[in-house]
């Protein structure tokens, strides 16, 4: 699971080092954010550079998976500490 995240992670650096710079953005920046947050990253960026549609849709899509993982580990954890 972790290596197709870092999969995930690569692939976006890469798109955001050849992309950025044809927008005018750093792409050192762009690539390291890239690399931290993936998917986020390049919804943020999809933003910035225009393509606003594509851009909220994944941005917020990421952002509700956040939260529902979140909520699934407190879940979790106030089911196991409630249990003893």
């Amino acid at each position: 699971m972790e290596f197709i995240g870092l999969i995930i992670s690569v692939a976006v650096t890469i798109y955001l080092v050849v992309d950025a710079p044809k927008h005018g953005k750093s792409p050192v920046l762009w690539g390291v954010l890239g690399f931290i947050f993936s998917l986020l990253t390049l919804g943020i960026y999809w933003i910035q550079t225009g393509r606003k549609v594509i851009g909220w849709v994944l941005t917020i899509v990421i952002i509700i998976g956040i939260i529902l993982i979140l909520f699934a580990f407190f879940a979790l954890f106030w089911f196991i500490v409630d249990s003893q």
